[in-house]
């Protein structure tokens, strides 16, 4: 069964989370996902309040985003909030580019941290896996692709697709998932405006409404891969509101019709 997700990192301009999860929960979503700066220095009773508040407003986080920091000094931390939001996955975001490997050996030793970090998430009993942007498909000197080091280099970490930052990339997504669609366990649903719009929100737009084809997508990931989380997400939207409605509203129609 699919379920449809938001991405709590649209809607940090948007504060408080405590009064948009009601227009989530009214647009339809099942569940939210996190992102470090939401809990990173809860302590137990603010995670369990955000509890508290999830669950009042019907919503659950079946997966969020921890900090590579956090997941290799504190994991036993990161463990610690997952269980107690109820998470299934949880999923490291980012590397930022004075820390990024520049070639095959810094990727592959990158890799072997990643997966270092996933026995001790897995062991817990939740999955692991990692969440790319764009310069992860930008070829290295040697022609080696950093995002097929990581999935081959770890082969039992799993993948958070963000499709939009694939083609921003420079890849094609429907090469990926025929290729690894295997290691997708949840997919992030972005969208891409038109050449020359949208640039007060960095180029992107709501779901169903730019150039992503995430109707031909939305097949390709269903028969390929077995994620069944989307999870909506703009990286600027100047109104979090009307990004959360008019993309679930387009997205549940496309998969209605799909079904």
């Amino acid at each position: 069964m699919n379920k449809l997700a938001f991405q709590l990192y649209s809607a940090r301009n948007f504060q408080p989370f405590s009064a948009f999860y009601p227009v989530l929960a009214a647009a339809g979503y099942d569940s939210v996902e996190g992102y470090g700066g939401i809990y990173a220095d809860l302590d137990d009773a603010a995670v369990e309040a955000l509890k508290i508040d999830l669950d009042a407003n019907g919503l659950i986080m079946q997966t969020a985003h921890f900090g590579l920091d956090m997941l290799e000094s504190d994991p036993a931390k990161v463990i610690r909030i997952a269980k107690a939001l109820g998470m299934e996955r949880v999923y490291c975001p980012h590397i930022a580019a004075d820390l990024r490997p520049t070639n095959r050996i810094g990727w592959q030793a990158f890799a072997a941290r990643l997966e270092a970090v996933g026995e001790k998430i897995s062991a817990a009993g939740l999955g692991f896996g990692w969440h790319n942007h764009d310069f992860e498909f930008q070829a290295l000197d040697d022609g080696t692709v950093p995002m097929q080091i990581l999935l081959d280099t770890a082969p039992k970490i799993e993948w958070e697709a963000d499709i939009a930052w694939i083609i921003r990339g420079g890849a094609d997504p429907f090469d990926w998932i025929n290729r690894y669609g295997d290691r997708i366990t949840a997919v992030h649903v972005k969208d891409i405006a038109p050449q020359g719009e949208a640039m007060d929100e960095d180029g992107w737009a709501d779901v169903g409404h730019g150039t992503v084809d995430w109707a031909r997508l939305f097949t390709e990931l269903r028969a390929k891969t077995p994620a069944r989380l989307f999870i909506m997400e703009h990286d600027n939207p100047a109104d979090a509101t009307r990004f959360a409605t008019r993309s679930i509203e387009w997205v549940r129609n496309t998969l209605e019709q799909q079904a």
